[in-house]
C-alpha cells in the first residue's frame, strides 16, 4: 500500500478520534451547565450535539430539560416531534410530547393526546407504556393503561398486581382494597401476598375501617370462602381487635369443624397482648367442642393460666379467686396426673401460693418437683427455676437466687430464656445496689433477639445511667432500688412510706417522676385508685415527660375500669393520642376510645 494512503488512513483516523473527544468534553460541559442551572449554555451545545446520531439518546434527555427549564415549549416540541419521527417504536418519546403539552400549560390537549396513545396501544405495546408513565410519574395514565391492557386481555385478574403496586405507592387505598379483594375472590393461596401489600399501604383508621366493612359484606355474602375470613381475622389482629379476631375464628371453626387450632392459635394471642377475657373464651371453646381433640389437656392448662392472668391484673387482687385457681390446677392434677405434661401447673401454683399467699416453702416444695419431674421440658425446668429463684428473693436469700439465674444463664446460652435469667441477674445487682455489674448485664441485653427483653434492659439502663453520672450522687439510686426491691417482696406499705421519705429527702431529684409513678403502681396494685390518680397527675404534669404517656395511659384506664367515669377517660386516652402519638400505647388507647366513644363493634 503506497505511503500517501496510509498517511490518510492514519490521518483521517486521528482526526475522528479527536472529533469524537472534543464531542465527549462538550457533552460533560454541558452537562455541567445544566447542573448549574445555565441553560443557555447548555442549550448552545446540546443543539449542536443533538444531530450527531452517536450521541442522541444521551443528549435527548438532558437537551428536553433544558428547553422545558427555558419555557422554550416550542423547540422543545419540534424536538420531540423529530424523535417520534426518527424512532416511531420509541415510546419514550411519543409520553414525552404530552408531557411538552404539560408544562406549556395545554392540559386538555396532554389528557387528550395521553388517552389517544392508551387507546391505540395493543396488547403488546400496554406494559410498556404503563411502565414509561410511571417512569414520568404520570401514575393517572400508568392506571389507564393497565385497565387498557385488561380490556384487551379479556382476563380479569390481567395486570392486577401491577395495579396493586400503584395503588399502594399512590397510597389509594379504596382502590387497593377493590384490587386486592379481586385477587382473594379468584385464588385464595394469594392471601399472604395480599396481607403484605395491606399491611404495607393501610396505616390511617378510615382505610382500615373502609376494608373491615368491606370483608364483613363479603363475608357474609361468601362464607365458605375462607380468605375473606382468614382476612378478617388479620385485619381485627393488625388492630389489636383480639376478641374480634376471637369471634370471627370461631364462626369459621365451627363450620369447617377444622379442631380448633385457629381459636388456639387466636387465644395465644389474646393472653400475650393483655386481653385475658378473649383468651380465656377461646380456650373455653377448645375445651368444650373437642373434648377428645389433640389441643384438649392444653386449652385445660392455658384455660386456668389465662384466669390466673386475669386476676393477677384485677386490683386489689383477691385473694379468693387465687385460691380458687390453686383448687383449679389440683383437679387438673388429680383428674390426669403428675406427669412431665402437666409440670407447668406446678410451677404456677407455686407462684400463687409464694406471691400471694405467703406460702413460700409449699411453693418452694412445687417448683423442686417440677425440676425434679422424669422427662420434663428442659426449658419448663428452666423457667422453675427461675421462678425458684425468685421466691428466694422473697425470702431474703439472694444468694440462692443468683445461683438458680446462673444455672439458667448456662444451660440456655443465646436463648429468650436464658436472657430472661441474665436479666433477672441484672435487676438483683440493680437491687443490691452493685449498678456496675448490672449495666454489664444489660449492655449484652439491650442486643437480646427478644424485642421485651432488650426493651426491659433498656429501661433499667436508662434509668440507672440516668440517676447515677458523674455529676451525680448513687446514693438516691441505692435507696430507689432497695424500695424496688420492697415492692418485688409484696412489702408494700413499707415501699410507700419510703418512696414519701425520698421525695421529702431529695426534693427536685430527677428521680421524681419515678417515685410518683412507682407510688400510682403501688397504690392501684392495693385499690387506693384516687391516691394511684393523684400521683400520675403529678407525672403528666412534670416538665420534663419522660413517663407523661405511660401515666396518661395508666390515668386514663384507671378512669375506664375502675373509677367508671368513662367522659374523663375519653379525654385522657384522647390526649395521649394527640400528644404522644408515637406511643407504644396508642394503638389501645384508640382501640378503647372508640369502645367508650361507642362506635359500631365489630
Amino acid at each position: 500500500m503506497p505511503i500517501r494512503i496510509i498517511f490518510l488512513i492514519v490521518f483521517v483516523a486521528l482526526t475522528a478520534l479527536t472529533t469524537a473527544s472534543a464531542q465527549t468534553q462538550d457533552l460533560e460541559l454541558a452537562r455541567e451547565y445544566l447542573h448549574q442551572n445555565d441553560y443557555q449554555k447548555a442549550e448552545a451545545i446540546y443543539s449542536k450535539l443533538i444531530n450527531d446520531r452517536r450521541y442522541f439518546s444521551a443528549v435527548y434527555p438532558d437537551y428536553l430539560k433544558t428547553l422545558l427549564a427555558q419555557r422554550n415549549y416550542k423547540e422543545a416540541e419540534k424536538l420531540v416531534k423529530r424523535s417520534i419521527k426518527d424512532y416511531p417504536d420509541a415510546t419514550n418519546y411519543q409520553v414525552d410530547l404530552g408531557r411538552v403539552y404539560q408544562a406549556a400549560g395545554d392540559k386538555a390537549g396532554a389528557e387528550k393526546y395521553f388517552d389517544k396513545l392508551i387507546s391505540q396501544a395493543s396488547a403488546g405495546t400496554v406494559l410498556h407504556l404503563a411502565s414509561v408513565f410511571i417512569q414520568n410519574e404520570l401514575y393517572e395514565y400508568a392506571e389507564k393503561s393497565y385497565l387498557k391492557g385488561r380490556e384487551l386481555s379479556k382476563q380479569p385478574l390481567e395486570y392486577n398486581r401491577q395495579l396493586i403496586a400503584l395503588y399502594t405507592y399512590q397510597q389509594k387505598p379504596d382502590k387497593l382494597i377493590g384490587e386486592a379483594l379481586k385477587l382473594l375472590e379468584e385464588r385464595e393461596e394469594e392471601l399472604p401476598y395480599v396481607q403484605n401489600m395491606l399491611q404495607n399501604a393501610l396505616r390511617e383508621e378510615k382505610a382500615m375501617d373502609a376494608l373491615e366493612k368491606e370483608l364483613i359484606v363479603r363475608v357474609q355474602q361468601q362464607p365458605d370462602k375462607l380468605a375473606f375470613n382468614e382476612l378478617l381475622i388479620w385485619l381485627f389482629i393488625q388492630r389489636k381487635d383480639f376478641y374480634g379476631a376471637l369471634i370471627q375464628a370461631r364462626s369459621v371453626d365451627k363450620r369447617t369443624r377444622s379442631g380448633g387450632s385457629r381459636v388456639m392459635e387466636l387465644g395465644a394471642i389474646s393472653a400475650k397482648n393483655g386481653d385475658y377475657q378473649g383468651a380465656i373464651e377461646a380456650y373455653e371453646y377448645i375445651v368444650n367442642e373437642y373434648p377428645s381433640g389433640p389441643f384438649y389437656l392444653v386449652a385445660r392448662q392455658r384455660l386456668i393460666n389465662a384466669r390466673e392472668e386475669q386476676v393477677q391484673h384485677t386490683f386489689p387482687v383477691d385473694l379468693d379467686k387465687i385460691r380458687a385457681l390453686i383448687a383449679d390446677y389440683e383437679v387438673l392434677l388429680n383428674e390426669v396426673g403428675r406427669t412431665a405434661q402437666t409440670a407447668e401447673a406446678l410451677q404456677h401454683m407455686a407462684n400463687l401460693y409464694a406471691f400471694y399467699l405467703d406460702e413460700k416453702d409449699k411453693a418452694v416444695n412445687l417448683l423442686q418437683e417440677a425440676i425434679a419431674m422424669p422427662r420434663a421440658n428442659a426449658n419448663l425446668v428452666a423457667e422453675s427455676k427461675l421462678t425458684l429463684g425468685d421466691i428466694y428473693l422473697l425470702k431474703n436469700e439472694p444468694w440462692e437466687s443468683t445461683l438458680l439465674y446462673s444455672q439458667v444463664e448456662k444451660s440456655h446460652k443465646e436463648t429468650p430464656i436464658g436472657h430472661d435469667a441474665k436479666l433477672r441477674n441484672a435487676r438483683l445487682n440493680y437491687f443490691k445496689g452493685d449498678f456496675e455489674l448490672a449495666q454489664a448485664h444489660l449492655d449484652i441485653l439491650k442486643l437480646a433477639t427478644s424485642r421485651e427483653i432488650a426493651n426491659d434492659a433498656m429501661e433499667l439502663s436508662l434509668l440507672i445511667t440516668d440517676n447515677t453520672g458523674l455529676d451525680t450522687s448513687s446514693t438516691a439510686m441505692e435507696e430507689y432500688a432497695a424500695i424496688e426491691l420492697l415492692v418485688f417482696q409484696n412489702k408494700l406499705q413499707e415501699a410507700i412510706n419510703s418512696l414519701d421519705g425520698m421525695l421529702q429527702k431529695y426534693p427536685g431529684h430527677s428521680l421524681t417522676d419515678e417515685i410518683y409513678y412507682q407510688k400510682a403502681v403501688i397504690y392501684e396494685r392495693i385499690g387506693a385508685f384516687n391516691k394511684a390518680v393523684a400521683n400520675l397527675e403529678k407525672v403528666v404534669s412534670a416538665p420534663v415527660d419522660i413517663l407523661s404517656d405511660d401515666a396518661l395511659f395508666k390515668m386514663a384506664f384507671i378512669y375506664e375500669e375502675n373509677l367508671k367515669d368513662a367522659e374523663k377517660a375519653m379525654q385522657l386516652y384522647n390526649d395521649l393520642l394527640v400528644k404522644h402519638q408515637g406511643s407504644i400505647f396508642v394503638a389501645e388507647a384508640r382501640k378503647r376510645f372508640r369502645k367508650l366513644r361507642g362506635d359500631a363493634p365489630n
